[in-house]
């Protein structure tokens, strides 16, 4: 009712504006050349819209796994790093020296199963003979045993310490951007305390908290399709996204599921405000060309080409515009006119409107 009301003020303001605008002299009528276009019968699924962020496609807080003083941070907030490349340089005087420790320990270790094997190699020998008893080698025979046993505690001892030594150097797991640095040089680095974060550099992801009655449809699942908008690009329009993860049941608080859409931007920042489009049921509308509209004193007009080839002008109110560059007509077009396109202004009453159809 609101719109039919608003649409009757604007056709009776159109009217008084319009009706100055009369043919020339000498009876014959003004000639208007336009593309033309038909007015659009379609059917538009009603959309709501969800306010998500963008995220990385991978994001992680690198941490040592070693307790030492931060020696260097050879890497400055929002540098881009390779995977690999050093992150942060730890101490590592006292990992050196547990390697060094465990080498000892190693050393001793397989000089005791040496003297261990010969041992029991003797006994062998002096079983077969009678020489030694059956007690007397099945000792030997338990003492090689656990030599054999304490090299390969050893070994694995000497393989854990280099492999915290080689933890000296906090390295990028993946390619990507550093977006916080949480440590300086000589703090001291503990397991577990987030050094620096990390986010991969290709990949971006819309994180929506999207209701109960879109997420639990058929046709919404891993792999369909979601159209998103960037809030601060909106020159982008509609992009066109795929849901990749939805969480397996709803959030008890809010009962919403969340929803990861991902999309082909990889210069987004993360934790930029971005919307998804789900859609509902549809409706019957009409559709225009966006450069069929003409804006004149704070009038939204469209041409229409009556049944003698007249132009008509005709105050619309707009809905929503979609993005193929079309827009919905809520009122002033019924469907099937024809319109004139890319007008700069309104054509004077009663002008002939002459064009091909676009």
């Amino acid at each position: 009712m609101k719109i039919r009301i608003g649409v009757i003020l604007l056709a009776a303001a159109l009217a008084a504006a319009c009706g100055k605008q009369e043919a020339p002299a000498g009876g014959e009528a003004p000639r208007i050349s336009a593309r033309l276009a038909t007015v659009e019968r379609a059917e538009l699924a009603a959309r709501t819209e969800i306010a998500g962020t963008v995220v990385a496609e991978k994001a992680t807080a690198v941490a040592s796994r070693v307790m030492a003083l931060v020696t260097a941070v050879p890497v400055q907030l929002g540098e881009s790093v390779r995977a690999g490349q050093t992150l942060v340089a730890i101490d590592a005087t006292a990992a050196e020296g547990q390697v060094a420790q465990a080498q000892g320990g190693l050393a001793q270790a397989e000089a005791a199963l040496a003297l261990a094997q010969r041992n029991y190699e003797r006994f062998q020998a002096l079983a077969a003979s009678a020489a030694a008893s059956e007690l007397e080698l099945d000792l030997a025979r338990m003492q090689y045993e656990q030599a054999r046993g304490a090299v390969e505690q050893a070994t694995g001892a000497v393989s854990a310490a280099r492999s915290v030594a080689r933890e000296s150097r906090v390295v990028a797991p993946f390619a990507g951007r550093v977006v916080q640095k949480l440590i300086e040089v000589g703090d001291l680095a503990a397991p577990g305390r987030p050094l620096v974060m990390l986010e991969s550099a290709a990949g971006r992801r819309i994180a929506l908290a999207v209701p109960e009655r879109f997420a639990t449809r058929p046709d919404f699942a891993v792999g369909a399709p979601l159209a998103v908008r960037i809030d601060a690009r909106p020159e982008l329009g509609e992009i066109e996204g795929r849901i990749v993860e939805i969480s397996p049941g709803p959030d008890p608080l809010t009962h919403s599921y969340t929803v990861k859409v991902a999309v082909e931007l990889p210069e987004l920042p993360a934790g930029a405000a971005a919307r998804g489009l789900l859609r509902g049921e549809t409706r019957a509308t009409v559709l225009i060309p966006a450069d069929a509209v003409v804006y004149a004193g704070g009038l939204t007009l469209v041409v229409v080409r009556d049944a003698d080839g007249r132009a008509q002008t005709r105050a619309v109110s707009l809905g929503e515009r979609l993005a193929d560059g079309r827009i919905e007509v809520l009122a002033g077009l019924a469907g099937g006119e024809e319109v004139a396109l890319g007008l700069a202004a309104a054509p004077p009453a009663g002008a002939i409107l002459e064009g091909n159809r676009s």
